[in-house]
């Protein structure tokens, strides 16, 4: 057994194009030059705009595609923050085949000088399917950003005249009976339960003419249970937190569908509030509907969380505690263990 030789490190120099602000690239105080440093093992020495490289040949390959892609996204006009690099290393690091310079630049929605993007590969292939399917499921623990972007979206087609409408709807599972006993109006009881969509809109639409649009109906935000009897034309629907609806009720609201319409359901199947015996309409419909065409199953995992970078480890731990107890249980029942499912099906 011969021992092996070591790899010699290899010594690049990037040369950053002079169109490039550096400090935009190396980021304040050469945060990101050190995230760099940190994530590549390598040594990473500046002079101007040359850029020179020392480490293994396949890190020095990865960290020149980097600022590659850095570069590319200044070029877009957009800035870099930690954060952008940090996902950057990600996308690199991954199997993917995007580039992640043509998924952080994917801009959906332009609001006070805010853009709304996708900031994974499965944001952009779960946005991409929303394009090219009338109906589009995204399924996804809290902090993965499908409600959100489906909502920006909605407003996106709005805007360009594609839809009429957006009609934005959830379960309010949680009050079940209880509902008829809280004090006030029948829109008060509600309210709370639909005030999170009410706070993405105000996010991508000037908050004072949102009252205007909701008077208009041409922004309509209600209760799962006032979609029912009715067809839903020219609109862009959105069915949220749809772990809470029963079979009968997800079939109610998808044979809403209308001419020139689109529907989008987001939801979480680790999250479900409904009473024990009724099975979860989210849990049940992609079997249903497996291989009905122009209709997509997107998923989306702990490392498409864009909350806290904590939320994301916590999601994480979740899941590997659940795949945990399963295995345990398929083993105390003389069952084989099965292999966690990942990525995305359209």
């Amino acid at each position: 057994m011969t021992d092996s030789v070591p790899v010699q490190p290899t010594k690049h120099t990037v040369v950053v194009p002079s169109s490039i602000d550096m400090v935009t690239l190396l980021g304040p105080g050469d945060e990101h030059l050190a995230m760099i440093e940190r994530s590549f093992d390598a040594e990473v020495h500046v002079r101007g705009n040359r850029i020179s490289l020392t480490g293994e040949p396949a890190e020095i390959a990865m960290a020149e595609r980097l600022l590659d892609e850095l570069v590319t996204i200044i070029r877009t006009g957009q800035g870099v923050t930690a954060e952008i690099v940090e996902r950057v290393m990600t996308m690199l690091r991954s199997s993917t085949t995007e580039r992640p310079a043509d998924v952080l630049s994917q801009n959906i929605l332009s609001n006070r000088g805010r853009s709304i993007r996708p900031k994974t590969v499965n944001q952009k292939r779960y946005v991409d399917a929303i394009d090219e399917h009338t109906i589009t499921f995204g399924i996804g623990p809290a902090g993965t950003g499908k409600t959100y972007l489906a909502m920006a979206k909605a407003v996106q087609a709005l805007q360009a005249k594609a839809v009429t409408r957006i009609i934005l709807t959830r379960p309010a599972v949680e009050a079940g009976e209880r509902l008829g006993y809280l004090p006030g109006t029948l829109s008060e009881k509600i309210d709370p339960y639909l005030r999170p969509l009410y706070d993405a809109l105000h996010d991508m639409i000037d908050p004072e003419t949102i009252p205007k649009l909701l008077a208009a109906g041409t922004i309509e935000v209600a209760p799962l249970a006032y979609m029912r009897g009715r067809t839903l034309n020219d609109a862009f629907i959105i069915l949220d937190e749809a772990q809470n609806t029963s079979p009968e009720q997800m079939k109610m609201f998808l044979t809403r569908l209308g001419f020139g319409s689109k529907i989008v359901v987001t939801g979480d199947v680790t999250q479900v509030d409904l009473p024990k015996g009724t099975k979860s309409g989210l849990r049940v419909v992609e079997d249903i509907l497996d291989g009905v065409d122009d209709l997509s199953f997107n998923r989306l995992g702990s490392a498409d969380v864009v909350r806290h970078r904590l939320v994301g480890k916590i999601v994480a731990a979740y899941d590997q505690h659940d795949a945990d107890r399963e295995s345990r249980l398929q083993r105390e029942q003389g069952q084989p263990a099965q292999p966690a499912s990942s990525g995305d099906r359209s």
